[in-house]
């Protein structure tokens, strides 16, 4: 009996051990993982609320996360060489925004070659080897734009549309969304384009001078962060509260102040912490064996915020989508 007690602990030690080498392997091949974030810049509130949701996920999956990104969401040459510098590392994954369709192309089809997984948020790259896509629905949220704009009584519309760089995919499908749903509303009389730097002093000026040439505008439209806040601001400088409707993108803390105070008539608001986490997630799940289908977009949603519902529960999650 004595020795069959003892056969029965010395098992269930064998069994312990067993179980808790299979956990520090588990644990060890995860926190080899090397992935990389490389954003289209570090600088606004949307990406660190995109950091956010990516530290959130590293701590979760016990990952090494390198961030990246460029000093302007214009300079997709430095893009490029953070990707290389992601190969030189080698990295498992990178998770990526691109600044350019077209010209980020080739270093993430090189990284690729190179055997490194690659995930792409929010804007998309011209590439055949992502293996997942994550982000807002762009033309749906050019859509949801227009229905925001659209939803007034007055009855004669000229839309000012600030919109940023042309070689960015998200920003031409959402301007394709946009006036596609513009375009079938008989009260819309005109649609004009500026293109700005992505940066709210130069979106603020360029607002400006939209307004100027174009005095009959009575809807302002802002299709990021930095350009939303910058035609809510060249509205509020030029006092046009009660004659322009300005709609801006992504949740702003000076964006949420001038709706809160009705310089702003609507907020649409993607959800970047959703993409952060998501991305790293992703990008760890591929590298765990699991597979995506690339041509489906995982989609983090997108909300219209209004006076009316900035208060709500469904609003506050919203505009402040920290987890």
């Amino acid at each position: 009996m004595k020795n069959a007690k003892l056969r029965i602990s010395a098992m269930l030690l064998l069994l312990a051990a067993l179980l808790l080498s299979a956990c520090g392997h588990t644990e060890g091949r995860a926190a080899q993982y090397k992935i990389y974030l490389i954003t289209k810049s570090t600088s606004t509130e949307f990406w660190r609320s995109v950091f956010a949701g990516a530290n959130a996920a590293r701590a979760e999956y016990n990952v090494n996360l390198v961030i990246r990104g460029p000093d302007t969401e214009e300079n997709y040459a430095g893009q490029n060489m953070y990707i290389q510098e992601a190969v030189r590392n080698h990295a498992d994954a990178i998770v990526f925004s691109a600044i350019s369709y077209t010209e980020n192309a080739a270093a993430i089809d090189e990284a690729a070659e190179a055997g490194i997984k690659i995930v792409v948020i929010d804007s998309d790259v011209n590439s055949s080897r992502v293996s997942a896509r994550i982000g807002t629905d762009n033309m749906q949220a050019g859509r949801i734009t227009a229905a925001a704009a659209l939803d007034t009584d007055e009855q004669h519309l000229s839309v000012g549309i600030v919109n940023f760089a042309q070689f960015s995919r998200n920003g031409e499908e959402r301007e394709i969304g946009l006036r596609e749903q513009l375009e079938k509303d008989p009260r819309v009389e005109e649609i004009c384009t500026v293109n700005s730097l992505t940066d709210h002093d130069a979106a603020r000026e360029s607002a400006t001078e939209l307004l100027r040439e174009h005095p009959e505008i009575n809807i302002l439209i802002g299709l990021n962060e930095p350009l939303g806040v910058g035609v809510a601001e060249a509205s509020e400088e030029l006092k046009l509260k009660d004659r322009v409707r300005v709609i801006s993108f992504d949740s702003n803390i000076r964006c949420i102040e001038l709706l809160r105070h009705g310089d702003v008539s609507a907020l649409i608001v993607q959800n970047p912490y959703a993409m952060g986490y998501l991305g790293v997630e992703t990008a760890w799940k591929i590298l765990e064996g699991q597979s995506f289908r690339p041509d489906q977009l995982i989609d983090t949603a997108t909300s219209i915020i209004t006076q009316e519902n900035m208060f709500s529960v469904e609003g506050q999650k919203a505009l402040f989508s920290f987890g």
